[in-house]
């Protein structure tokens, strides 16, 4: 009886295994896809009406100006904004292309964002911008390392509009940030973004 009993047993051992395993590698997959994805330069863009910033480095903010001075006739939003920084303190953090910009002559182009708190706030404030002012062709600008999953959001808010990355450094972080974007993205693609995402901030438009 404990023999015949042991054998239904040893069979699921090889299975397990070869579940681990496929899990193993699915995952190693996703994250060598993920690192390529990251690391690449940023694609020609056509221009495009609208232009959106996800905040989170000065870099960001200076191309997306950068975009704007180009760009006579398109619009910027800067999502996620914190609650007391107003436009001209944003154009001086953006550096050298800061210095060369009168923030009053930018003012009627730029919405600053002020609600959201994460990846997930970003995606549905830039799509709430979008479609208030009836924009369907974006550039999306932040870190390439956070561009696929800021994608994946906007698409998921957003899905009338073609969006474009422009992705800026750091392409890639060091590998714990790296592991925490990947696992990031894995709950964006499972929808899980929203259970962990912080209430918003409420804050004026500009």
């Amino acid at each position: 009886m404990s023999a015949t009993a042991a054998r239904p047993k040893g069979r699921r051992l090889p299975l397990l295994s070869t579940f681990m395993a496929a899990f193993v590698l699915a995952v190693s997959g996703g994250f060598l896809w993920f690192l390529h994805r990251s690391a690449a330069p940023a694609p020609e863009i056509p221009p495009t009406p609208g232009i959106a910033v996800l905040t989170g480095g000065p870099d960001r903010v200076e191309a997306g100006l950068a975009l704007l001075e180009a760009r006579p006739e398109a619009r910027l939003i800067v999502s996620g904004v914190g609650p007391d920084a107003g436009l001209a303190e944003l154009v001086r953090s953006a550096g050298g292309r800061g210095a060369t910009m009168d923030p009053a002559a930018l003012a009627d182009r730029i919405v600053l964002g002020r609600e959201a708190t994460s990846t997930r706030g970003n995606a549905r404030e830039i799509a709430a911008w979008a479609r208030r002012a009836e924009i369907r062709e974006i550039t999306v600008i932040t870190a390439g390392f956070h561009m696929p999953r800021a994608l994946l959001e906007l698409r998921r808010d957003l899905p009338e509009a073609v969006l474009h990355p422009r992705p800026v450094e750091p392409f890639v972080a060091r590998p714990v940030p790296m592991i925490r974007e990947y696992v990031k993205l894995i709950g964006a693609a499972l929808n899980l973004s929203t259970l962990l995402e912080r209430p918003g901030r409420r804050g004026p438009a500009r």
